[in-house]
């Protein structure tokens, strides 16, 4: 149970109190009495502003329900739906032309372009894993993954046939990136004469073991160790290829989480502060042997010092949930997301003051990601609660940056007034194709029978929903500035699918990209050295933006349309495997992110979003009759027994039978799902994790 304390009249969770007062405050300047008595009045002044915002969403939504109960279907008559629209203020009127405000942001948000990783706050080796994903070994992510055209390696120890396919891959790479005067790099046989490249400016410095080269604004470094294993097998004694990788990587509160409760948040805070002040560490057991891991140092060469780790963004909740670990003066939880705020932006403070080992934000700036905005009044209430927050902190104006995730409707049909609205703080624009994807099947529930989720990928929205995402930001200055960015790759396994696929990020104008994990953040930068984005942004910039009409297409199946008993059976089967191999990990384990076998047994990257759609599809057709609850059952009863038999070899894992919590809380999400808030997973998955957590 809780114990709690009393500061300024909330009654805050001890251990929140605790960590605060002992870990976070110590050094900053910052009395703790005015911490607590700000914090205080930051929630009297914008918890009744954060209530009215949702239950303008609510009100919006029943408007929207009526609307397409009068006019079921796909919409039939586009300029009158955009009236509707307008009438009810879910569109807003288009700012007039106007250029970012930006200022003070590090180079790997506004003028290099590379690959972004986010990672679950609450697993300190994973953070840890993440920021040193700065710099990755080619040679590793080739040789390891099926990324490489060569067979996979033999069991049993190195497999040389494999290494040398490596080897000449790497070279075909940097005869690309960095071209030798003559010849090729397979050709080099003494660099100890001087390695004679085609553009001298690309030549960057020198370690003890390596030379460093730029291409695109990133940085690969050849490593000669003609002793080294590998290098001695090497004719110039090249023993391995180091990419700059993820320049960025988001340190997430929010969708691969399962926080709940102020155990969750001291746990997540601290890991951020952790790494604020660089002094993280995680030690685990591997082989036998305990493996300590920390902080990469920074990388010194001749005439240059490189940043060692990425750059940290934290990506706080949204505005919807509240939490347990503040109670406001009637007894009620405070909301979740102005808890974030303070206390992320309290633990950044370290870094802005140079306290720890290393620095983050050289630039002087905090980075926050605020997810599942819903239209401009939501960014400006976000903008308005970081002003107040840095006043609290004594931070200058516009310190805190703030990273607006393009992920709901309303954000999307708006999103020239959502970047206005944080104009002189905003670095970060990015799609996320899964929560958007929900957001449309709950706008337009009552519309009709969404059409089949693997169909959504080609439907016109889509199309128009990237390419807006570029246009607008690149029409709003952002380029040279701040970071447009790009979904996530689900499939870790399938690196040379992603290779395949994930190179079109770039060519369409982004200068990040979300990557599952260290490995494809070095296979993904070789595509920002086949791909110079700035130069494919400036040849955007004069491109029309996509009008509206596309973006509002609804995805419903035209009226009438039937799919027959193995279709139905299938999505349902598809969709109830995807909930449950999910849920069960997050309600029992407290993982909120993980890779999770799919219906054919390919890992998958799963998180709330993922769990948004497949929940939101099944509710959506148990509404309009395209199946039953006795099939909805069926289906969950079969994919329990197939998720069962996935985690067999887990000693840990409970079944999915009987009295599951797990079991329940999958089941909520569909039978409940016409009602939750916007179709989010968050509020029956929370009431499940601490129902299991009592326990």
């Amino acid at each position: 149970m809780t114990e709690y304390v009393t500061r300024a009249g909330l009654q805050v969770a001890e251990e929140l109190a605790r960590f605060v007062e002992t870990r976070a405050l110590p050094e900053t300047g910052i009395d703790t009495d005015h911490l607590w008595h700000g914090l205080a009045d930051i929630l009297a002044r914008f918890v009744p502003q954060n209530r009215a915002l949702l239950a303008k969403r609510d009100a919006i939504q029943v408007k929207l329900d009526q609307w397409h109960q009068a006019n079921p279907g796909p919409i039939v008559d586009m300029p009158a739906y955009q009236a509707f629209l307008r009438e009810i203020g879910y569109l807003v009127p288009e700012p007039a032309p106007f250029a970012i405000g930006t200022q003070n942001v590090d180079p790997e948000i506004a003028t290099m372009a590379g690959p972004q990783l986010v990672v679950p706050s609450l697993n300190d080796r994973f953070v840890l894993n993440a920021a040193n994903a700065r710099w990755g070994s080619l040679y590793d992510a080739l040789y390891g993954t099926d990324a490489l055209d060569a067979p996979p390696p033999r069991p049993g120890g190195y497999d040389a046939d494999r290494g040398a396919a490596v080897v000449k891959a790497a070279k075909q790479f940097l005869d690309s990136a960095v071209p030798l005067e003559r010849g090729s790099w397979v050709d080099l046989v003494d660099p100890s004469k001087g390695i004679a490249i085609q553009n001298p400016a690309q030549y960057v410095g020198k370690s003890d073991h390596g030379r460093l080269f730029r291409n695109n604004g990133l940085h690969i470094e050849v490593r000669f160790e003609p002793g080294h294993p590998v290098g001695q097998t090497d004719p110039a004694g090249i023993s391995d290829v180091i990419l700059e990788a993820a320049l960025t990587t988001i340190i997430d509160l929010e969708d691969s989480v399962a926080a709940v409760d102020a155990q969750d948040k001291v746990a997540a805070y601290g890991n951020w502060l952790g790494l604020m002040r660089g002094d993280l560490t995680a030690s685990f057991d591997k082989g036998g042997r305990t493996i300590t891991r920390a902080l990469e140092a920074d990388r010194v060469y001749d005439n240059i010092t490189l940043p060692g780790r990425s750059l940290m963004f934290v990506r706080n909740v949204g505005h919807l949930m509240t939490n347990p670990a503040v109670l406001l003066p009637d007894g009620s939880e405070a909301p979740e997301g102005i808890l974030d705020a303070v206390f992320t932006s309290l633990c950044a403070m370290h870094d802005l003051l140079g306290l720890g080992k290393y620095r983050n934000s050289r630039a002087g700036s905090i980075y926050i990601v605020k997810p599942k905005q819903h239209g401009p009044e939501e960014c400006a209430f976000t903008n308005d609660l970081f002003d107040a927050v840095e006043d609290l902190l004594g931070l200058a104006r516009h310190t805190i940056k703030v990273g607006v995730m393009d992920q709901e409707r309303r954000t999307s049909a708006n999103l020239a007034a959502c970047i206005y609205a944080v104009r002189d703080r905003i670095v970060f624009i990015n799609t996320g194709f899964l929560d958007r994807t929900g957001d449309e099947m709950h706008s337009a529930m009552q519309a009709g029978p969404m059409i089949r989720k693997a169909d959504m990928k080609t439907s016109a929205w889509i199309q128009a929903y990237g390419e807006r995402n570029v246009q607008i930001g690149l029409a709003c200055g952002l380029s040279g500035k701040a970071q447009i960015g790009k979904g996530m790759w689900a499939m870790p396994d399938l690196m040379r699918e992603m290779m395949a696929q994930k190179i079109g990020h770039p060519k369409a104008g982004a200068n990040t990209a979300w990557v599952p994990s260290p490995t494809a953040a070095t296979l993904h930068a070789m595509h920002y050295h086949m791909v110079d984005v700035f130069d494919v942004q400036r040849e955007l910039a004069s491109k029309e933006t996509p009008v509206l009409d596309a973006l509002l297409t609804i995805p419903a199946a035209p009226r009438g349309h039937n799919w027959s008993a193995d279709e139905v059976n299938q999505e349902l089967e598809n969709n109830a495997q995807g909930i449950l191999g999910y849920v069960v990990r997050w309600i029992d384990a407290g993982v909120g992110c993980s890779k999770v076998p799919d219906i054919h047994d390919i890992g998958l990257m799963e998180d709330r979003a993922t769990l948004r759609i497949s929940s939101q599809h099944m509710a959506n057709w148990l509404l309009h009759g395209i199946c039953t609850a006795d099939q909805v059952d069926a289906a969950f009863a079969k994919m329990a027994a197939k998720v069962d038999a996935q985690n067999a070899g887990d000693p840990l894992y409970e079944k999915l039978e009987g009295d599951s919590i797990a079991l329940k809380a999958a089941r909520a999400l569909v039978y409940e799902g016409v009602s939750q808030p916007s179709g989010y997973t968050e509020p029956l998955l929370h009431r499940f994790r601490l129902e299991k957590k009592a326990v």
